[in-house]
């Protein structure tokens, strides 16, 4: 197997429209689904206190994968910009996010992420050239408010620099959302996805080393919950969710991350016997009523991907 230099030139493709919507959205939002269940992977099954392990495990081994089965190399500009959104969407992104699971409960920890739809539709402005539709920025303020039922009225104390950290890298995520529908996708997903991986997986070797250390053999359990975010929950959710981010309009499929922190919620209610207030579940619910109202709103026009 050899791999090869994109044949494209370095810049982005524009992104052909996908003739069954429906099943592309049904597809995409299989990647929130499974990142909400990455909170009780990480509290239950994961080495105690080691984010920096399991955000490189996350993504370095799912990414060199991807890259020797999608067979292509950056060329050009796209080791660039590969960097940049390995880092954004990966590498800073997934440090963050063990930061915030491991110190807050699940639902609280994913529920974060909320702010992201709102933040893309911002960002959307000046980088695409969309408009700030009322609409969208009423969903966004919707889940805005999720996130402030659940932070502000819970039972549980919370540890600031854990909350910190969860919003640091919904920030991160969504400005590589929007950066990877402004560059657009000049390859394969396969490829596409696999270079994001590795470069946000090198991006986080060289910490792991410095910060914490060569780890300890794991037990099985823990090899076991290692194996199944490098492939279920990375490996495989990233491809779908980079298929659709280069298909759907920005809006839409930045309102279908609600869906992980609906998952971790229930999944910590139904797995972890952890409690939310009646409060906390009007968040949640507000945050589901976003994702399913976002994908009934209109499209918008497609804008330029350079």
């Amino acid at each position: 197997m050899t791999l090869t230099a994109s044949p494209l030139a370095p810049g982005a493709a524009p992104t052909t429209p996908h003739r069954r919507p429906g099943l592309l959205v049904l597809a995409t939002a299989v990647a929130p689904v499974t990142w909400g269940t990455t909170y009780v992977v990480t509290t239950e099954w994961l080495p105690p206190d080691r984010p920096l392990l399991a955000a490189t495990v996350r993504a370095l081994p799912a990414g060199l994968l991807l890259v020797a089965l999608g067979r292509r190399l950056p060329r050009g500009a796209w080791w660039g910009k590969a960097a940049v959104l390995g880092v954004l969407n990966m590498g800073a992104f997934f440090a963050l996010l063990f930061v915030a699971a491991y110190r807050l409960p699940g639902g609280v920890a994913a529920v974060l992420g909320a702010a992201q739809p709102l933040l893309v539709a911002v960002l959307a402005v000046p980088l695409l050239g969309e408009r700030l539709r009322g609409r969208t920025l009423t969903l966004g303020l919707l889940g805005v408010a999720g996130v402030g039922l659940i932070v502000v009225t819970g039972p549980v104390a919370l540890d600031p620099v854990g909350v910190l950290a969860g919003l640091a890298g919904t920030a991160s995520m969504g400005a590589g959302v929007v950066l990877t529908k402004r560059w657009g996708r000049p390859v394969p997903v396969l490829a596409f996805t696999g270079w994001q991986l590795t470069a946000g997986g090198l991006f986080l070797l060289p910490l792991l080393l410095l910060v914490e250390g060569l780890p300890p053999a794991p037990t099985g359990g823990q090899a076991g919950g290692l194996l199944y975010l490098a492939t279920v929950n990375t490996a495989l959710a990233y491809v779908l969710w980079l298929r659709g981010v280069g298909a759907l309009p920005t809006a839409h499929v930045s309102f279908l991350a609600l869906l992980s922190p609906v998952v971790a919620a229930a999944a910590g209610w139904v797995l972890l016997q952890q409690v939310l207030s009646p409060l906390q579940l009007a968040g949640m619910a507000l945050a589901l009523t976003a994702v399913v109202a976002a994908q009934r709103s209109p499209t918008p026009t497609p804008s330029r991907e350079d």
